[in-house]
């Protein structure tokens, strides 16, 4: 499946594009297998509905839709859209969590593509070990496979230590003993799994230990949002790639004393936000991210 680019940067704003690079397969494995042919898909992350805050986005409400009304203009429709978290923005208010996952999800009933997964991010699971979350929106960890492609969702956010747990590994490890070496695999969380900016709280405490069992297999991309910005970082032959948010941008790892939103520009709004696409060829390990940004309208 090929995405139609021209219409869809002409709708969005030019991105940047990147080559996503996973240790090719031993001569003669890449050979196409059955069930494997390109796909795209669309990774939109940290929508914080509920949030407010004027002097951040003065179109808290408008963002989501806008990033929707979007996807559903694009001329080849997407295979699947993923949520990297932070669907919703924390509340303490058991009652208005769930206000604002029934009313997300509606607003993402919208889309016109109705494969859609759903990942949670701190501020939708870790005041209540995803409770809230799992009742809208499902399991916090799961695997599914798409045309050669085998996907693992993780939960790096349920536990209030920024950790995905020893039973989530033992899960993780069972998993990955299913796969051939040379499985293509992406991994999807809403955390990183390194230690971008622990101070942040930019990191998983046991990522390493995630990372560790993901290692010995040669064609693993893990995307991931939270930092609300892209990034791009490689731990041995494994990239890791972060998607901007949908409600507001955050500054760079450690570039100011405070991580805090940076306010609204008015001379340029919407800037720092936005989401990608993924498309994923049969023959080649590499994926081609492209990063769109939100505009007005």
């Amino acid at each position: 499946m090929k995405m139609d680019r021209r219409d869809f940067l002409k709708l969005m704003g030019m991105g940047s594009a990147v080559l996503v690079m996973g240790s090719r397969t031993p001569a003669g494995a890449s050979e196409m297998k059955a069930g494997q042919e390109d796909f795209m898909f669309v990774q939109l992350s940290d929508t914080h509905w509920g949030f407010s805050g004027p002097a951040v986005n003065p179109d808290a409400t408008g963002t989501l839709k806008k990033a929707i009304a979007a996807v559903n203009s694009m001329k080849t429709p997407p295979d699947f859209i993923v949520f990297t978290g932070d669907i919703t923005h924390t509340t303490d208010d058991p009652k208005e969590r769930r206000k604002r996952m029934t009313e997300a999800a509606d607003i993402i009933s919208g889309l016109k593509v109705k494969n859609v997964k759903f990942l949670a991010g701190e501020h939708d699971a870790g005041l209540d070990n995803g409770e809230a979350f799992k009742e809208c929106f499902g399991n916090t960890r799961y695997t599914f496979d798409h045309k050669g492609v085998h996907f693992i969702a993780l939960d790096n956010v349920s536990d209030p230590t920024s950790s995905i747990g020893d039973a989530q590994l033992l899960w993780l490890s069972s998993e990955l003993k299913k796969l051939d070496i040379n499985s293509r695999i992406i991994v999807l969380t809403h955390r990183p799994l390194f230690d971008l900016y622990p101070n942040w709280d930019w990191w998983t405490r046991d990522g390493a230990k995630a990372i560790d069992l993901l290692m010995p297999y040669k064609n693993v991309t893990v995307l991931y949002g939270h930092i609300h910005q892209e990034h791009h970082q490689m731990t041995g032959h494994i990239p890791h790639h972060a998607a901007k948010g949908l409600m507001f941008p955050l500054p760079a790892p450690g570039s100011v004393p405070k991580r805090v939103p940076i306010p609204w520009d008015p001379s340029a709004p919407y800037k720092g936000l936005g989401y990608r696409s993924v498309q994923a060829g049969a023959a080649k390990p590499e994926l081609m991210l492209t990063e769109y940004q939100l505009q007005k309208g």
